[in-house]
């Protein structure tokens, strides 16, 4: 396999609002949406929650360089702010970039961003909620980056069986997820070094509780062996882990 020379991954301009969702106490905390107040410090939030997200993202560019094949669809399923598709946009394949969410504010603001981007390749922005059926044709490459992890656990294998059957054979999901350790004494650490890693990124003990609340329901991890049981019943090859840090890990399945 040859690479074009891929650029260095963009640096993502500050937003207007630094991430202070859960900065101050609340009586009742809600469950986290991805309305249009998260969409306003999304890309702070991404960066300074989510460990090594530049790397990942620069990983999930070479990968899909390789996988993409000309005449064939990218998708990024939980497109949000469209920072992957920003990424993604240098590869050298004729390919047509599609990314799906399923909030309006997100996907408004993927538009304004590629807009801003002069985004010159063929794409379509798409409002779905993955719980309500999925349409994935001729695809060579499908990204889902922190996003299984949302989809509710009795339609996970559903919404994976529907992106296996839009694989073009040898397209490659690109999955990326929290995930549960085997052994409890070890996920409770590397939960508190998860945690750890949040303070160092400048959040309170008082927003990384609230968050940590106002998620419980809404992002529901697996443990690792879990998701490649679920990918393997599915009818992908490997899934072969690409990236681990503590309880994020990066995993690529192939058709």
């Amino acid at each position: 396999m040859t690479h074009a020379k891929l650029p260095t991954p963009r640096l993502v301009t500050p937003p207007v609002e630094p991430d202070r969702l859960y900065s101050d106490p609340a009586p009742l905390v809600t469950d986290f949406s991805f309305g249009s107040e998260t969409t306003k410090v999304f890309d702070d939030m991404l960066h300074r929650s989510v460990p090594f997200y530049a790397e990942m993202q620069r990983m999930i560019t070479e990968i899909t360089e390789d996988f993409a094949a000309d005449g064939t669809n990218i998708y990024d399923l939980g497109c949000s702010t469209g920072a992957t598709l920003l990424d993604l946009q240098h590869i050298d394949r004729d390919v047509t970039f599609i990314g799906i969410d399923s909030s309006a504010a997100m996907l408004d603001r993927a538009g304004e961003e590629l807009k801003r981007a002069n985004f010159a390749r063929p794409y379509a922005l798409r409002q779905q909620d993955l719980h309500q059926g999925l349409e994935i044709q001729n695809a060579s490459v499908v990204i889902m980056s922190l996003t299984l992890q949302f989809v509710r656990p009795l339609y996970r294998e559903q919404v994976l069986h529907r992106i296996f059957e839009g694989l073009n054979p040898q397209g490659c999901l690109i999955l990326i997820e929290k995930v549960l350790e085997e052994e409890t004494l070890v996920n409770r650490l590397f939960i508190k070094y998860y945690y750890d890693f949040k303070r160092r990124n400048a959040y309170s003990d008082l927003e990384i509780a609230q968050k940590r609340e106002a998620l419980e329901n809404v992002l529901i991890p697996y443990r690792l062996r879990e998701n490649q049981e679920l990918l393997e019943r599915v009818g992908f090859r490997g899934p072969e882990i690409f990236f681990k840090w503590y309880n994020f890990c990066g995993m690529l399945a192939l058709k």
